[in-house]
């Protein structure tokens, strides 16, 4: 029996024993799972709290570079008093410039400068913990910049009472509750935190893709309802209109009657009060991703619609390039200090220099010394007073002289002030050269007028002196006197014919007399000249259009023309050629062509626009007067046509026997272009463009 006792007696110490360590055990895991499990939930608290006010910052950071912007302190202040008078743990609120200016800030009874000596290193991790009148305190401090800029600084200062209090009552709890009512509260710590930590993940992967270029982000999750559905609109129009990224009270111009025109922040008061707003406003951690959302497709339209500027004015600043370039006038711009910023293309080829070689350089790298000394003291001239420019340069480059006209203006920037120096100058050489031509064509009228005159005044002298001498032939009898009574005759005849052909040079108009057969007229020629020619072994060859009508006109004086394009080449051959002759109608352009092609040694390209000028001729002294074909010229041009000059025979003009001539030259082509009819356009025309 005592032995049965003592055994009952040792089991139930030893069950004591047992369950009081059981007990123990599961106190002591009790308390050191509530310990930790505070800990935790400590912790989590104190990195909950951290990454609130951490959040809180960044959000007033970002409302608040707007105002600073703007310099509007009155915003800046009613932005921090409100995040202030909402949130019963804020401390404090300042706001500072990028110099550690206070601009405003939430102390009633002044501002302690201590703190702008605490945490200014923003590098650093945030936020530090201060230890304060009111107890222990966490300051953040957060960057408030736009793009690279850096505008200020946002500080903010959040107590920790609050959330140690929380701690406090937490380890209590932990302690004095049950295995499941801390697994609980672990579980609900962990949930919690998990909840606030996971939206500001999904930020801060917003942010790196963001960072690395992608603007097609969303921090915010999506609403089960939007704004068209719950106001129940069809205003597809309206900008909020199926935008599921941005809320409707961050745009602007949108159609609902409560915002009017006001764009965000300004139309908030309204929106306040819209139920749209009442049903999707979030927390803090949902406003300031709803407002990130914002702040990228912001961006992002805002990049899209300055890449389309840049790319306008890439176009436009192409198109600029290519009419300076496409222009054959040359066009630079110099800056204040005469250097070439811009250099037209033919500006680059006149010096035989790349637009690379010259952009930079000044006039003393293109232009010789004399030169650059001039454009130089022009150029500054202009920058000074800023009147313009313009005159007219020669140089002579590759045996030709070449004539500019240059106008130099200043170029002004939108202040007003001189920015830089436009030249434009034109090759007026051509000009130049008709300015000669014409000037030689007043002095060859003049020449034509006096010749006229000179010719009727010695025309009757020649005359009688012919008269007479032909009279004293007749008496004559020796033979030494009557060869030089020939002599007389033949160079009065000379002097007669010179006479002739200076009036048919004077003469300036033809009265139309009747009609002309323009191939019974060449025959005529022909046949007249035909039997000299022969004896020089000189042959022609007429091919002529029997569908030519009568043209009007003096057939005596086209037969005087084709006398003298068949005299002209038989001299050019002298001897064993081919002369071809032809006529051909051009019905689709009322005119008649009249070729007089030769197989001589051809006309030099210098001379063939001034074979028609009067008194020119390659013959040799004595050999021609040089009024041939300025009088052909001249008869043609009263008939209302042209005449031109081909050296060598072009293709359209070669027949077999031009090539097949032994002799054969390059030779040379005559072509006279006559009208079917004569009528005042047609010699108005001519007056002006119908020369050769």
């Amino acid at each position: 029996m005592i032995n049965t006792l003592s055994r009952f007696f040792h089991r139930l110490r030893f069950k004591t024993k047992l369950i009081l360590g059981m007990t123990f055990m599961l106190v002591f895991c009790g308390l050191g799972v509530g310990l930790i499990l505070s800990a935790m939930s400590s912790n989590a608290l104190l990195e909950e709290g951290r990454k609130r006010g951490m959040a809180l910052t960044s959000s007033l950071a970002f409302q608040l570079t707007e105002p600073i912007l703007a310099l509007d302190f009155l915003h800046m202040k009613n932005l921090i008093d409100n995040v202030h008078n909402q949130y019963d743990d804020i401390i404090y609120i300042f706001l500072t410039d990028d110099n550690s200016n206070i601009l405003s800030h939430t102390f009633s009874g002044g501002f302690p400068t201590d703190l702008l000596n605490v945490n200014v290193d923003n590098l650093k991790p945030q936020p530090i913990l201060l230890s304060t009148e009111q107890g222990l305190v966490y300051d953040f401090n957060v960057q408030v910049h736009l793009g690279e800029k850096n505008l200020g600084f946002a500080r903010l200062g959040l107590s920790r009472k609050k959330i140690d209090t929380q701690i406090n009552r937490q380890r209590l709890t932990s302690l004095l509750s049950t295995m499941g009512v801390v697994g609980l509260g672990i579980i609900l710590a962990l949930w919690f935190a998990r909840t606030v930590t996971l939206r500001l993940d999904r930020l801060r992967k917003s942010v790196g893709e963001i960072i690395r270029g992608n603007l097609n982000v969303q921090a915010g999750f999506p609403l089960e309802k939007y704004c068209w559905q719950i106001m129940q609109c069809n205003h597809t129009d309206c900008p909020a209109y199926g935008d599921v990224q941005r809320r409707c009270w961050y745009l602007a111009g949108t159609m609902c009657p409560n915002c009017g025109d006001k764009q965000y922040p300004f139309k908030m008061e309204n929106c306040r009060q819209c139920p749209v707003f009442k049903h999707n406003f979030g927390d803090e951690l949902q406003d300031l991703a709803e407002a990130f959302d914002a702040m990228a497709v912001t961006v992002k339209n805002d990049i899209e619609e300055l890449t389309e500027r840049e790319k306008t004015i890439a176009r436009q600043e192409g198109l600029l390039k290519s009419i300076m370039n496409g222009t054959p006038d040359f066009v630079t711009l110099q800056d204040t200090n005469l250097k070439y910023t811009f250099a037209g293309k033919a500006f680059c080829n006149y010096f035989n220099m790349d637009e690379k070689e010259i952009i930079g350089k000044t006039d003393w790298d293109i232009f010789t010394q004399q030169q650059a000394q001039i454009n130089t003291d022009e150029n500054k001239q202009i920058l000074a007073t800023g009147v313009p420019l313009a005159k007219q340069i020669t140089f002579k480059r590759a045996n030709e002289q070449k004539w500019f006209h240059v106008v130099k203006v200043p170029v002004y920037d939108q202040d007003g002030s001189i920015m830089g120096l436009l030249l434009t100058s034109r090759d007026i050489s051509m000009i130049k050269k008709f300015q000669e031509q014409l000037i030689q064509s007043q002095k060859m009228e003049d020449l034509g007028r006096l010749a006229g005159g000179v010719a009727h005044e010695i025309n009757t002298p020649l005359g009688i002196i012919l008269g007479y001498s032909q009279l004293m032939m007749d008496d004559i009898e020796d033979e030494e006197l009557l060869e030089g009574m020939r002599i007389i005759e033949k160079q009065t005849k000379v002097c007669r014919k010179i006479v002739a052909d200076l009036l048919g040079f004077s003469r300036s108009s033809v009265e139309v007399v009747g009609t002309i057969d323009i191939n019974k007229s060449v025959q005529e020629v022909i046949r007249l000249v035909e039997h000299a020619f022969f004896m020089n072994r000189i042959k022609i060859i007429s091919t002529l259009d029997t569908n030519i009508p009568l043209l009007p006109g003096d057939q005596e004086r086209l037969k005087q023309v084709w006398l003298n394009l068949m005299n002209n080449a038989a001299d050019v051959i002298e001897q064993d050629g081919v002369i071809q002759v032809q006529t051909r109608l051009v019905a689709s352009e009322q005119k008649i062509i009249v070729s007089v092609a030769d197989s001589g040694k051809g006309i030099a390209q210098q001379h063939l626009n001034i074979i028609f000028d009067p008194f020119f001729t390659t013959k040799q002294v004595g050999k021609g007067t040089g009024l041939g074909l300025s009088v052909s010229f001249g008869i043609i041009k009263d008939h209302g046509g042209k005449i031109s000059a081909l050296s060598p025979v072009p293709e359209d003009y070669l027949t077999k026997e031009l090539l097949a001539c032994d002799n054969a030259g390059p030779g040379a082509v005559f072509v006279v272009e006559l009208p079917l009819s004569i009528d005042d356009t047609t010699k108005e025309t001519d007056k002006t463009d119908g020369a050769h």
